[in-house]
């Protein structure tokens, strides 16, 4: 089974997990093996500064369905993602973290589902019952869920759970850079998937430290305002910055017209701080709009040369659709705003 072609691979960064990986290995292998479906597990070591490295590379000797990948240096849970998405074979791609705070014995489920459902391109976890203890995970992430939620109109209980499944073409649909991994479900979201959400177990971590901070709340709020940026704006640049420049053009113009109707009745206007106001808003409205203009040119050099069409064509859907599992949470796609 695990020499054939994989229809199901595993994708885990892992960073500084060394105490966690022999127990992780054997239990995601345990888990696939129920499935019945030929899998790989891809570790990506992202610079762990421990011994992780050399234990993936142990136990792959000796492991043919575990296919490790040893990134140079730390570049981050992102770069890390992509870089098992972009060797992964697998008909279903799944992710979860290395810390066993996911439950690999939950795959088998999800996997069956997306059999039942060919309606679905992914599935996200759903930590109904989080085993956190410190109230700075807990509450930043309850925080996050709820902006990321309302802001970008994807819906899901969970944005930070890091087991999901999805289709493969789905995956090969999404680039990854920066720290969007959180931000996954949009992304897939706007590339036309529909999402399930559902609950899955969670588990107190018990071995190594936690790579999550309160930090994390603002590098989110930031990664919030690209990504609302992204999917409204993407191919309409001149939208976003021609509408601010506008904004500040209009009453830079008319406060320029008003002195300078003061100035031909005879009046000083040299000394007015409204002068030197209305001169900064025109020089700054003009700059936006240009880069507003800049942005649609780079967009048709984007779309153009190469062909790139702004939509994709769905297959004819089933006549019948299955039922949702009880408990889960549908989303069927991105909002349009």
């Amino acid at each position: 089974m695990t020499h054939a072609a994989p229809a199901i691979s595993v994708v885990i960064p892992i960073y500084n997990e060394a105490e966690n990986l022999p127990d992780l290995v054997t239990r995601v292998g345990d888990a696939l093996a129920r499935t019945g479906k030929p899998f790989e597990l891809i570790c990506v070591d992202d610079g762990s500064r421990d011994a992780s490295a050399h234990i993936l590379a142990d136990l792959a000797a000796h492991t043919p369905w575990l296919k490790p990948r040893f990134l140079i240096r730390n570049y981050g849970q992102t770069a890390a993602l992509q870089a098992g998405f972009d060797v992964a074979q697998g008909e279903y791609i799944v992710t979860l973290d290395g810390d066993l705070q996911n439950d690999p014995d939950d795959i088998p489920a999800l996997i069956e589902t997306m059999d039942n459902s060919p309606e679905i391109d992914m599935i996200s976890g759903w930590r109904k019952a989080r085993q956190d203890a410190a109230l700075s995970r807990k509450l930043p992430s309850m925080i996050a869920n709820r902006l990321i939620s309302k802001v970008t109109g994807v819906r899901l209980h969970d944005y930070g759970c890091a087991l999901k499944v999805y289709r493969r073409e789905i995956i090969e649909r999404i680039q990854l850079y920066g720290e969007l991994h959180r931000f996954i479900p949009t992304l897939a979201a706007e590339a036309g998937a529909r999402i399930l959400e559902v609950p899955v177990r969670h588990h107190p971590r018990t071995r190594g430290t936690s790579k999550y901070g309160i930090d994390r709340t603002f590098r989110v709020a930031l990664d919030l305002l690209l990504i609302k940026f992204l999917m409204r704006y993407l191919h309409r640049p001149l939208h976003a910055f021609g509408g601010i420049g506008l904004w500040l053009l209009t009453p830079g113009v008319l406060s320029l017209a008003w002195l300078g109707a003061l100035k031909l009745m005879g009046e000083s206007i040299g000394g007015r701080p409204l002068l030197l106001v209305a001169v900064m808003l025109c020089l700054m409205g003009v700059q936006l709009i240009a880069i507003g203009v800049l942005g649609e040119v780079l967009i048709r050099v984007y779309h153009e040369p190469k062909g790139r069409q702004l939509y994709r064509v769905r297959a004819t859907p089933r006549p019948h659709t299955p039922e949702a599992p009880t408990g889960a949470a549908r989303h069927t796609g991105p909002a349009h705003g």
